[in-house]
């Protein structure tokens, strides 16, 4: 988590806030808001740099949240 905190950080120049379970972003370059576009992107970049895009997707949640969540494998299904 700490990573991904300094990734975003470095690449949106925002305040990022961590929680237990969330990071929350604040501001951003210029004092734009960051889109949530940009946003999916830094982290899909963020989970393929770490070899993990393979295992975990980006997906929406709700008010205007990202989601990572554990990717399905077709072979626990069949079991």
């Amino acid at each position: 988590m700490k990573e991904l905190t300094a990734f975003l950080q470095e690449k949106t120049n925002a305040k990022v806030e961590t929680g237990t379970t969330e990071i929350t972003l604040e501001g951003g370059k210029e004092e734009e808001a960051i889109s949530r576009t940009y946003l999916r992107l830094l982290l899909r970049k963020f989970l393929h740099r770490k070899e993990l895009r393979d295992v975990y997707r980006v997906i929406g949640g709700k008010d205007n949240a990202l989601v990572i969540k554990e990717k399905r494998i077709a072979e626990e299904e069949e079991e």
